[in-house]
């Protein structure tokens, strides 16, 4: 049931100062804290000799900027996942995207090393599509294999596959080191050239997240509805997908695979938006972004001083999550 804008447009409103506040915590608390003054002296009068300065310039605000980008890019990913497949448990990460993005860039480690950052987003996109198009590829051929909990089962053994053969092939040609920050999303480790592509990337995603946002009302409805409300069902879907593979193939590049955010968030957004996907799609890129940086604040301290992988916080949330849409939601579709 879509419920008044009163809410989204409360969300909207307070996306700037909720977003002030998680990217100065970021700043300020990690493995050595800092003060406000210093992070003021550092955007005003910046001195590259200063290592508090440098920390903050290359490493902390670059590293929640990425956290921030990439959780409101898997969020709407699976947002417009779930609204086109009418699926609970839709999600990049369990429906394979995530993995044959990672799959991909394995190859390209061994077989075209020293890419630039627009080959690496590029390439990307490709295994995020790649991995897409197996999972509903192998759904579509078995009998009732595009039910919710099956295409859940199909896209985890299918990520399993890739993520094995990624791994068999990293072991043999000796570049385990290198794919590792794929795999463990490394936020620390952010290449600023990736990061300013990464924002038209993901923007020409949203744009066509946005232009369709009221396709993937209508179509999550069912098929039926929208065929005769006289929508081009196939080409709704065709847009939606270009829009997760751009958005989420630009994230894998960014950072690295992080699970259970696309599945989470659009959830979250729907429960406090409702299913008019014109908010819910603006709403669930807010609630993410907020939502990966708060998680990346307390990976710095569950092993203080050291860093525990985001991958780590993010599962500990979304495993229990996802245990929970199986056994109320599991087998069914939106209604």
């Amino acid at each position: 049931m879509a419920k008044k804008p009163l809410v989204p447009i409360f969300i909207i409103m307070t996306a700037p100062f909720l977003t002030g506040a998680v990217v100065l915590m970021s700043v300020l608390y990690g493995s050595e804290d800092l003060t406000i003054e210093v992070v003021r002296n550092t955007l005003f009068h910046y001195n590259s000799g200063n290592v508090n300065h440098a920390i903050i310039m290359t490493s902390r605000l670059p590293r929640v900027l990425a956290a921030l980008i990439v959780g409101a890019f898997l969020a709407i990913s699976g947002t417009l996942m779930q609204g086109m497949t009418r699926n609970y448990l839709a999600s990049p990460s369990i429906m394979g995207v995530s993995d044959g993005s990672a799959f991909v860039i394995t190859l390209c480690m061994v077989i075209v090393p020293n890419l630039s950052a627009l080959q690496m987003i590029g390439f990307s996109m490709t295994g995020s599509a790649l991995g897409a198009g197996l999972v509903f590829g192998f759904g579509s051929l078995l009998r009732n294999g595009l039910s919710p909990v099956r295409l859940a089962i199909i896209g985890t053994v299918i990520g399993t596959f890739l993520n094995s053969i990624s791994a068999a092939i990293a072991s043999y040609f000796q570049v385990s080191q290198n794919i590792s920050f794929w795999y463990n999303a490394r936020l620390h480790q952010i290449d600023l050239d990736t990061l300013r592509l990464a924002i038209p990337a993901g923007i020409l995603g949203l744009l066509f997240a946005l232009s369709i946002s009221k396709s993937i009302t209508i179509l999550s409805l069912g098929d039926e509805v929208s065929t005769n409300l006289g929508q081009r069902t196939r080409l709704v879907k065709t847009m939606a997908m270009l829009a997760v593979v751009l958005l989420t193939g630009t994230s894998i590049a960014l950072v690295g695979k992080i699970g259970f955010v696309g599945l989470i968030i659009p959830h979250i957004s729907r429960y406090l938006v409702g299913i008019d996907y014109k908010w819910t799609i603006p709403c669930a890129g807010i609630i993410g972004g907020v939502f990966l940086a708060l998680c990346d604040l307390i990976s710095r301290f569950i092993n203080y001083p050291f860093e525990t992988p985001i991958g780590v916080v993010t599962s500990l949330i979304g495993v229990p999550f996802f245990l929970y849409l199986i056994r109320t939601k599991g087998g069914k579709q939106f209604v």
